[in-house]
């Protein structure tokens, strides 16, 4: 188990996942924000997105946040910490992501990046 982990968990494989997983949110931003786009903390924060384009109340994407308005310092702080999550798991994140579980106050990753700075408590 710990081979698999070394290979798959921050390593070059999880980075590389992660580099394709930000070149993705930056396409996906730069095509649907009508926002104003910035970079704070190490995120490209795209405003401005059509609700369709994201989940909740927004959603980070590699190093990218996608979201209408949803940019408080709190929310940016907690999606720093999933812009690790991509950096660590890379694209095996989404499928850890669904096992986790949809209900943000079960979910690790969720409770990791901090309920209330997430805005779900």
């Amino acid at each position: 188990m710990r081979l698999l982990t070394g290979v798959f968990v921050d390593s070059p494989l999880s980075r590389l996942g992660y580099l394709y997983a930000t070149i993705v949110g930056l396409v996906w931003g730069f095509v649907w924000s009508t926002g104003r786009v910035e970079r704070r903390d190490g995120l490209f924060v795209f405003r401005g997105m059509p609700k369709r384009t994201f989940g909740r109340g927004g959603s980070c994407v590699g190093a990218c946040y996608l979201t209408d308005r949803n940019v408080s310092d709190a929310v940016l702080e907690h999606e720093v910490v999933h812009k690790r999550h991509w950096q660590r798991y890379g694209m095996l994140l989404p499928f850890l992501y669904l096992l986790s579980g949809r209900d943000p106050l079960r979910n690790r990753f969720e409770i990791e990046a901090g309920l209330e700075k997430g805005g779900y408590l």
